[in-house]
């Protein structure tokens, strides 16, 4: 399945529609509903601009207002319903976010591409905090998941136990990183410190500043 280019592109559009196939709703009760279901703790919602994300919707056709309405003295509330190319966008959208592996730039990924610009002993220091950190986050996010299994069914908790698993991955990966940079196992380590220590860039690293830019696994640079 290949990605389209979609006419929205903020995760949070996919979430309102998703929210309205539940019934119409207008925008302050498609914020709370985000809410208690917690989809905010894996869909970055910025309830300031959602009544944006919400026009946005209905200037491409993906929703439509179904209804306004008023109690006593407060301001009229118009609710909006998802349409049927509203469903068809969701349902595409949705298909390809779950089929097409996405390149996404996580920042710590960043983090470890620059990390040669601290001293390797400083880098121990920083992920043993960030270990520390992540068994933590771990722990308490399978104590959390205990209890919800109790009162939720496994289909709710897809995207918490997803994310646990990627703490999990991560602690597991930085563990054994940190094993290899303790002992001296990690291949450049010694021309990494010295750079640090010295001042002078090693002649091995000058030397990989020749090699071509890394290809995909289809000759093609990763980052196409």
């Amino acid at each position: 399945m290949a990605m389209n280019r979609r006419k929205l592109s903020n995760p949070l559009a996919l979430a309102v529609l998703t929210t309205l196939l539940q019934k119409p709703m207008h925008p302050y009760e498609i914020a709370q509903t985000l809410r208690r279901q917690g989809k905010d703790t894996s869909t970055k919602i910025n309830y300031g601009s959602l009544y944006t994300v919400v026009q946005n919707l209905e200037k491409h056709g993906f929703v439509e207002v179904t209804d306004v309405e008023r109690q006593g003295n407060r301001p009229e509330r118009t609710v909006y319903g998802i349409t049927a190319a509203g469903r068809e966008e969701m349902t595409e959208w949705l298909s390809d976010l779950m089929a097409v592996p996405a390149r996404e730039y996580p920042i710590f990924e960043t983090a470890l591409s620059l990390m040669g610009a601290l001293h390797p002993d400083e880098v121990t220091r920083l992920l043993e905090e960030r270990l520390s950190s992540l068994d933590v986050q771990a722990a308490s996010g399978r104590g959390a998941l205990e209890k919800l299994y109790e009162t939720l069914p496994r289909i709710f908790l897809v995207e918490t136990e997803y994310q646990l698993h990627m703490v999990q991955a991560q602690a597991e990966w930085v563990r054994g990183f940190l094993g290899e940079l303790k002992e001296g196992a990690l291949s450049g380590v010694q021309a990494w410190r010295s750079f640090h220590e010295t001042g002078e860039m090693p002649s091995d690293f000058q030397e990989l500043q020749e090699i071509p830019e890394i290809q995909g696994l289809e000759g093609r640079p990763i980052d196409e």
